[in-house]
């Protein structure tokens, strides 16, 4: 832990691309954005990066500049990737254009296409199916199946946890958030992404719990207690409908009531249950509880 109570951050973590998951369906402010003198243009051919030099780097360019203008004007589609510390990330299709016209508009000197490795990528069945080895003698790595990793995650603040209920939900349901891990997204940043996507609230320390294997299909939910740096909800309308914030009191008032509390089957009973349990802990040893 760092001296702020965050975790180290490890290569491809970080969460230094923010999606604007709130604002991107905005198209002024799309525009806007890829206005921003701050903003960098990734250009793309037919699914190839625009490269320069040995080893190749590929083409970024401020989006203000001359040459993004070039490659903007000979773009199919411009994708909005999402934000950093300098500002907005987009990626622009020249795929229309010959590849002579890509590498000239991008300012590059080739195209290169990670796909051509694929013909020494062949691989070959074992341990009954459960099992791909890869062909080329250089490589042989061995490929098992895929499994598909969610975060679950209460957050609490103080005496309180924040509850949601979810598009489709009756009225009055509220359960934890939860939510797809992206790619090179660690488990804590994705934690803080979904908090902060569907209710608006800021998160501090991330704690694992807990897991479970989760077979609807070839799932992994991985169980956060996370800890909230605003009170101030808003939900973006489209996963989340609704969400506030509940005492244990609350909770307890309902589960004695023969209430619901989570899923029988899932792990976010876990989580409820056993944040109820640390009210009856401060309650029979108060000086435990600080």
């Amino acid at each position: 832990m760092t001296s702020e109570g965050r975790e180290t951050v490890l290569t491809y973590s970080g969460g230094v691309i923010d999606r604007a998951a709130n604002q991107r369906s905005d198209p002024g402010w799309i525009d806007t954005t890829l206005a921003d003198p701050g903003t960098r243009l990734i250009p793309m051919w037919r699914d190839q990066c625009l490269v320069s030099g040995e080893p190749a780097v590929p083409a970024i360019l401020p989006a203000a500049g001359a040459q993004a203008e070039a490659v903007l004007d000979s773009a199919a589609e411009v994708v909005f990737l999402g934000l950093d510390d300098q500002g907005g990330i987009f990626a622009a299709d020249l795929s229309p254009g010959a590849e002579s016209q890509a590498v000239e508009a991008a300012g590059a000197e080739r195209v290169l296409d990670v796909r051509s490795l694929i013909g020494a990528l062949t691989t070959r069945s074992g341990h009954g199916g459960h099992l791909r080895t890869c062909q080329n003698q250089a490589c042989a790595r061995l490929h098992f199946p895929l499994v598909e990793p969610a975060v679950i995650m209460l957050v609490e603040n103080g005496d309180r946890c924040l509850l949601a209920r979810h598009q489709g939900s009756a009225a009055g349901s509220y359960s934890t958030l939860a939510g797809f891990v992206g790619v090179c997204e660690s488990l804590e940043d994705a934690v803080r992404r979904e908090v902060a996507e569907e209710t608006g609230v800021p998160v501090g320390t991330v704690t694992y719990l807990a897991s479970q294997g989760w077979p609807f299909p070839s799932g992994l939910m991985i169980g956060f207690r996370a800890t909230a740096m605003a009170e101030t909800v808003h939900v973006d309308g489209e996963e989340v409908i609704e969400a506030r914030w509940f005492s244990r009191d609350e909770l307890a008032r309902h589960a004695a009531a023969g209430g619901r509390l989570g899923r029988v089957d899932s792990i976010d009973r876990y989580l409820l249950r056993s944040w109820l349990e640390e009210r009856t802990d401060c309650q029979t040893a108060p000086r435990s509880c600080g």
